[in-house]
């Protein structure tokens, strides 16, 4: 932490809002209504009308993020002495809440390491590129945020150096163990590092084992809850339901439930106001895109502008797990976003992003209640974490994991499901199961 604290010191930023009509190298398309970047790379801003028999709303407009370049989210790993060690990155990006932040070791879109920019290649990108297929870990497509980007994924990857590499000035390697410990402190680990490490598989072993693994363990400091974790992550015996089962919930949801997104001008957008400074809903809810000059110094290109998309308020997302039958089980919300590439993904048992979650009607969302006031010693993870900075303005959400006992049913609401931490281990190995929120949750989860 000292360390962050130096990298933040030692770097000049400046950032600034301005008017649209000052973006350099953006404008609004009036041909395509949409604000995009002269070179057509990047990314640009939307306007999407969404219609959907899911939910309350049945159909609504809004501005998103189009981007659909897939980027590198990755990490070099290396054993020093046994224990494999993570280099990573202290990046500071324009919207981060306290600037400095601990990112994997390359954290780029396509536009960004084929230079659009004109600025730098990213650094260690060609390890990336060269990686042959037995020094990777990790690799795997997943989703970015649904409710902000138009069907958006980067990949997640993880490779494994013998050699000795270089090492700047800015980068440091850190264990799993001390990421994980580094983000029980607000705003320190960044979304795309919670998104890869979220991934990494823990095997699976008879359950005969993992008792006597946290019989081992007694007496060093582990509580009770790590070695239900530990068991609900490696065991396939005693789940409520079957992967198979799983699969079929969300079959079954995805096959009821349509959604359909066009694109519609950012100006013609129903209740929205394109104003000099913003794009808005004329309530003030949800969250508006705004425009920035960035000038930071140990970036590849040190001053940009760029639009940025600012919420009205920090969210909530929160896993509330149970024990059945001697396992920890997770209650996993089925959950459809306008922005999704698949319809619908698994995400936490809370999530609120768009809406003021303390002014939300009581009852109105399942759960949200009983999280708000669940007594101190069943909260195991209770933190302020950053969404993305390069594209949400000083965006941050509230990330708990509660402990429940037996004042929760072992009954759920429509579209919820129990399940365990292998399951959902299980279906992060593929695309689109579990969203960012889900993901940056898991990765909060430590064993020690």
């Amino acid at each position: 932490m000292s360390w962050l604290n130096e990298q933040n010191e030692a770097v000049s930023l400046r950032i600034e809002k301005i008017p649209f009509a000052t973006l350099a190298q953006w404008g609004y398309d009036a041909a395509e209504g949409r604000i995009r970047h002269a070179s057509g790379k990047f990314f640009s801003i939307d306007g999407i009308r969404v219609n959907t028999n899911w939910g309350t709303v049945a159909e609504w407009d809004q501005p998103i993020i189009n981007q659909p370049e897939i980027g590198y989210l990755g990490f070099i790993v290396k054993e020093f002495d046994g224990v494999l060690h993570f280099l990573m990155q202290a990046k500071i990006e324009p919207g981060n809440v306290n600037y400095v932040q601990l990112s994997p070791t390359l954290q780029a879109t396509r536009s960004n390491y084929t230079q659009v920019h004109k600025g730098k290649k990213p650094r260690y990108l060609e390890y990336f590129q060269q990686a042959k297929p037995e020094q990777i870990l990790l690799d795997q497509l997943q989703s970015e945020q649904g409710a902000r980007f138009l069907r958006k994924r980067n990949r997640n990857i993880i490779i494994k150096v013998e050699d000795d590499i270089d090492i700047y000035e800015n980068f440091v390697w850190l264990t799993l163990a001390q990421i994980k410990e580094l983000m029980r402190h607000s705003n320190l680990v960044n979304m795309d590092t919670r998104t890869v490490i979220s991934g990494i598989p823990f095997g699976q072993v008879q359950s005969q084992v993992i008792d006597f693994f946290n019989f081992l363990g007694n007496g060093k400091g582990r509580s009770s809850v790590e070695k239900a974790f530990l068991k609900s992550a490696l065991s396939q015996e005693g789940s409520v339901h079957s992967i198979e089962n799983i699969i079929t919930f969300l079959t079954q949801l995805k096959s009821v439930f349509d959604l359909e997104v066009r694109k519609v001008d950012l100006k013609q957008m129903r209740e929205w106001v394109y104003g000099e400074e913003s794009i808005h809903h004329e309530t003030g809810k949800y969250f508006k895109v705004i425009a920035v000059d960035v000038e930071i110094g140990n970036r590849e290109v040190v001053q940009w502008s760029q639009p940025m998309v600012e919420p009205a308020q920090e969210g909530l997302c929160a896993f509330v797990c149970k024990e059945i039958d001697g396992l920890l089980h997770f209650a996993v919300q089925a959950k459809l976003e306008c922005g999704n590439h698949d319809i619908i993904e698994f995400a936490p048992t809370v999530q609120c992003l768009t809406g003021n979650y303390r002014q939300t009607k009581e009852g109105a969302l399942p759960f949200l209640e009983y999280v708000l006031h669940a007594p101190k010693e069943q909260v195991y993870f209770d933190a302020l974490q950053s969404e993305e900075g390069g594209r949400f303005f000083r965006e941050q959400n509230r990330n708990m994991i509660i402990i429940a006992g037996d004042e929760i049913s072992e009954e759920l609401p429509e579209n919820y499901i129990w399940m365990t931490l292998n399951q959902l281990y299980t279906f992060l190995k593929f695309n689109n199961y579990l969203n960012i929120q889900a993901r940056s949750l898991i990765a909060a989860i430590s064993f020690v």
